[in-house]
């Protein structure tokens, strides 16, 4: 059997654990052949591959970013794509796909699978973990590490100058860095897409710090949104899956926080250091699991299957349904950190 292998989507700490895994076992155990596919779903899309063998992911397991590349490519939406995916599938002998992918890549892995019968199966990789039927996705771990971090350093900077430091750290629609980030650096305000702010609430928080004699961190979610606001948007610009740019809502902020406040404030955009760099501990681990049951599931011929974390065991749902709706801060847990706020 020839199996291929693809990443699709955003960079993500772990994807090369994945790869690792799946190849290791893939050749090892089972006799399988591997194809890469490069840059995502362009790969299949245009027939451009790489061989994948053990030599080729000898030493990678460290490795930020992905061998394969990756990128937003979206087939569903490339002119005869459909076609051009399944004729280079068969021209490159390809009897199944491993789809390593967020909500869009594994959102097309769905559609070739239940409309087109392309034989997928699905790996979860976002560091938004907004994954609906995995506990948890690997690169989450690494990026709230990332952001803690930066928001341990900033407080000491912020203290020296008296000064309001806003945060901006990723999150489209699920606040799920904001969160775990701002709760463990100490963050005094932690903004979500999940919950829209009051300005004026915001700025009352953050006058109660200064009166403790003490400079606030305000950690935001690029996606959270004021009461009587939109989204702040780079530009208006939409990538092939129709989403748009996001970001400048720490900057925003950081503007109406001065004029409401008279107070300082400065703005730290994390973006992309976030997603770059080695992969946690716990997300090698992860990620490897992914790969090593992913494979499993190629050989017992269960695709259109995606394999999750649930507690501490890897178990596999269909795709559809992990991909059918995000998953998102309740707002209870939100609430428990309130106490903090201010």
């Amino acid at each position: 059997m020839r199996v291929g292998v693809l990443t699709g989507g955003g960079d993500c700490p772990g994807l090369n654990a994945v790869i690792r895994a799946v190849v290791r076992k893939g050749v090892q155990e089972y006799g399988y052949d591997f194809t890469g596919f490069r840059d995502g779903w362009r790969g299949p899309l245009d027939g451009d591959t790489v061989r994948l063998d053990i030599p080729a992911v000898r030493g990678i397991l460290p490795r930020g970013g992905t061998i394969l590349g990756s990128s937003r490519t979206n087939p569903l939406q490339a002119e005869d794509g459909i076609r051009r995916v399944k004729e280079n599938l068969a021209k490159c002998e390809v009897d199944a796909l491993i789809v390593i992918g967020g909500e869009d890549t594994l959102g097309v892995a769905t559609r070739l699978s239940d409309e087109y019968g392309v034989k997928c199966v699905g790996v979860p990789k976002t560091i938004d973990n907004d994954l609906s039927a995995t506990d948890y996705t690997f690169g989450f771990n690494t990026a709230v590490g990332i952001a803690t971090e930066a928001i341990d350093r900033l407080h000491t900077t912020a203290e020296s100058h008296m000064r309001v430091l806003v945060v901006e750290v990723m999150g489209r629609h699920a606040g799920w860095i904001a969160l775990h980030s701002g709760l463990a650096g100490g963050a005094n305000v932690i903004l979500i897409p999940e919950q829209r702010f009051d300005i004026e609430r915001v700025c009352g928080w953050i006058t109660s710090r200064f009166k403790a004699s003490y400079a606030p961190i305000v950690v935001v979610a690029e996606g959270a949104m004021p009461q009587d606001g939109e989204m702040v948007l780079k530009d208006g610009t939409l990538d092939s899956f129709g989403h748009v740019r996001l970001s400048g809502v720490g900057e925003w902020l950081a503007k109406e926080i001065e004029k409401r406040t008279g107070k300082e404030a400065r703005t730290t955009v994390l973006g992309h250091v976030q997603r770059g760099g080695t992969p946690s501990a716990f997300d090698r681990w992860l990620a490897t699991r992914f790969g090593l049951h992913a494979i499993e599931a190629v050989r017992d011929g269960d695709f259109g299957k995606m394999v999750a974390l649930q507690g501490t065991d890897i178990v596999r749902v269909p795709m559809g349904e992990a991909t059918a709706r995000l998953k998102t801060v309740d707002p209870e847990l939100y609430a428990e950190v309130g106490v903090f706020f201010g």
